[in-house]
């Protein structure tokens, strides 16, 4: 039995969507698995194991010490000043060091990494942990959709003389690019309120 030709474009049609689902949902979520498991954490230590961190960009040198007291700040500017830090904007680096993850890992000849801006990076954070061991993040440039920089992570040649680049948050830029004053804490304006003065009494003539 000859079927009719509209028949005939609907159940091709019918076919053609149901690969393109079958493309989309089981060969496609392989390829996300895939992609999300690429993701790997930048740094393997905690917050609290952190001791001293140097933060170098293209117009700073920032040297952060963690308090040896409890009381606040938690960490203190030791140089190019010193004083007590802004907790909430040295939190914000430390959170990206310690959660922060490679969306991927491009591995790239040591000649090449002048196209990803990482021999004149944009800035360098060196960290040193109560341990003593130290570790080091080199940011580079945006990538083409500036969705991600480019970044070295304690880069150790491998056999094949490659260097790992990784991809990691733009969030690094904001984090690190700042003023020294923004790395200052705050000033507390309210304790430096001059004090209402009593008034004297008005002298009188003789009484």
């Amino acid at each position: 039995m000859k079927l009719p030709r509209t028949t005939l474009i609907l159940i091709l049609l019918a076919l053609g969507l149901g690969g393109f689902v079958y493309l989309y949902e089981f060969r496609g979520a392989t390829v996300r698995e895939e992609i999300n498991e690429q993701k790997q954490q930048i740094f393997s230590f905690a917050e609290n194991d952190v001791q001293s961190l140097t933060v170098k960009t293209r117009k700073l040198t920032l040297n952060l010490e963690r308090s040896s007291e409890s009381s606040n700040p938690k960490w203190l500017i030791k140089s190019p000043i010193s004083g007590p830090a802004n907790d909430a904007i040295v939190s914000y680096l430390m959170d990206l060091l310690v959660k922060g993850k490679s969306e991927r890992t491009l591995s790239t000849p040591i000649k090449e990494l002048g196209e990803f801006a990482l021999d004149q990076p944009q800035a360098t954070i060196n960290i040193t942990l109560k341990n003593r061991q130290n570790h080091q993040l080199i940011l580079g440039k945006s990538n083409f959709n500036r969705r991600f920089l480019y970044a070295q992570a304690d880069s150790v040649a491998k056999p094949d003389g490659n260097i790992n680049v990784l991809l990691v948050s733009t969030d690094f830029t904001n984090a690190v690019n700042r003023e020294l004053s923004e790395w200052q804490q705050p000033v507390d304006n309210s304790q430096k309120l001059p004090g209402l003065s009593t008034p004297l009494p008005t002298p009188t003539n003789g009484k």
